[in-house]
């Protein structure tokens, strides 16, 4: 089973993290929280969700993980003003590691310039960004690219995007 690696922060989308990290844990898969500092508690933006961060930064290496999961909401876009989040995230996508990004997951991709020539989608807010990034947008529920990186849009694309993710984990 995998081992996932999941960068997360305040203001995240309460269900597109709660959602597909039930479903890993449900599949057997271990679902581990990444933030700044261990034992801190970050809360969902709409103040459903409370997660405590299992492993600070500082402390984790992409390859004690599998896969690498970045929900979406306002964290991303947090996480990537902290060069350590991109050069975490850019480790999974170079090695070919899974990468499942919604909504605004992507933000930290695209920081991490890892989206040049590659299939994907998220929210149609950064829809600009990913193409300035070099990917190619599709406007679609989920979007898997080269048997690696899952994208999918909104908490409405879920259902897909945990059917493809846990598809790729085997």
């Amino acid at each position: 089973m995998a081992k996932i690696a999941t960068v997360i922060t305040n203001l995240f989308e309460d269900s597109e993290y709660t959602e597909p990290a039930k479903a890993f844990q449900e599949a057997g898969h271990e679902v581990v929280t990444i933030e700044k500092e261990a034992g801190k508690e970050v809360k969902g933006k709409k103040g459903d969700s409370t997660v405590t961060i299992d492993v600070g930064i500082a402390d984790a290496s992409p390859e004690d993980y599998d896969a690498l999961f970045i929900p979406g909401g306002f964290s991303p876009d947090q996480l990537r003003a902290d060069d350590r989040f991109v050069e975490f995230a850019k480790k999974f996508m170079d090695d070919k590691k899974p990468v499942f990004a919604i909504c605004h997951g992507p933000q930290l991709l695209i920081t991490a310039k890892t989206l040049e020539g590659r299939d994907a989608t998220g929210y149609k807010s950064i829809k600009v960004d990913m193409e300035y990034a070099g990917a190619k947008y599709a406007d679609k529920e989920v979007v898997v690219c080269q048997n690696q990186l899952v994208t999918s849009r909104t908490p409405d694309d879920l259902p897909a995007f945990i059917r493809e993710s846990n598809k790729l984990l085997g």
